[in-house]
């Protein structure tokens, strides 16, 4: 001890011991802080990185969907197209040609 004081020798030197624990333990402490914050980062990270796979899934799975839809609508486009052309043109040739035109996508 520097200076004598009225308080008991064992008790200062308690609490100076304590003290120098504190101080030896804190750059552990630190440490664990930061590991414990990039731990919590990185799994909010992974977490992110799950959220967006599932979006681009969703995506791909809905762009399938409408590829596929366009795929089968297109017997009822060109069904749609002959019948127009029907209605616009009274001529037999015209009728003959949109009947070979349902006929060949079979859909008459």
């Amino acid at each position: 001890m520097a200076y004598p004081t009225p308080v008991n020798s064992q008790i200062t030197d308690a609490v100076t011991q304590q003290n120098v624990a504190v101080l030896a333990a804190a750059p552990a402490i630190a440490m664990g802080a930061i590991y414990q914050s990039s731990a919590h980062s990185i799994g909010i990270l992974f977490q992110n990185t799950t959220a967006a796979q599932r979006q681009a899934s969703i995506c791909a799975q809905a762009a399938t969907n409408q590829g596929v839809m366009q795929i089968y609508s297109v017997n009822t486009i060109a069904a749609a197209m002959a019948a127009r052309k029907v209605t616009q043109a009274n001529t037999t040739n015209n009728l003959i040609a949109a009947l070979a035109v349902l006929r060949s996508l079979r859909l008459i």
